[in-house]
């Protein structure tokens, strides 16, 4: 039941949370503004591990600033994640210079977005690190609703 005011976030509730991500920087990175609230269960992973943490034992209307350090968001980035993919095995309709995004599909039919850092002769360089890896996370967030777990 949605709208168990006085109850606080626990592991298994499904919850409804507005919030807006920003960097260091103080640029915006993402945000639910003008959307719907995220929607999602506590301690389940379906959201990075410092987000996942931070609701527990709010409250419904709660609001709180958090910063996220990159270890509970995105983590480091990771080297091997930086592959040489010969030219020749982009699309001809795909023109990659250094600084594009592209969105990669796996031979699983996984997408990924990547990003060309280098473009050589017949190689091209992409970083496949999550384009937050390395980063600090600042989140205001604020509990719009709580679905305790049966």
């Amino acid at each position: 039941m949605w709208g168990n005011y006085m109850a606080k976030v626990e592991n298994g509730d499904k919850i409804k949370v507005h919030y807006t991500g920003k960097l260091d920087s103080g640029e915006i990175f993402d945000s639910s503004e003008g959307k719907d609230p995220l929607e999602f269960t506590a301690g389940e992973k379906q959201v990075i591990k410092g987000f996942d943490d931070a609701v527990v034992g709010m409250e419904k209307g709660e609001e709180k600033d958090i910063k996220i350090e990159c270890a509970e968001a995105y983590g480091e980035p990771k080297q091997e994640l930086v592959q040489s993919v010969p030219k020749e095995h982009l699309p001809a309709n795909i023109e990659a210079k250094e600084g594009t995004s592209l969105l990669i599909q796996t031979p699983q039919g996984q997408k990924l977005p990547a990003k060309v850092v280098a473009v050589e002769k017949d190689i091209i360089k992409l970083d496949l690190n999550h384009p937050l890896a390395g980063k600090a996370l600042n989140f205001k967030l604020k509990i719009e609703d709580i679905e305790k777990k049966s």
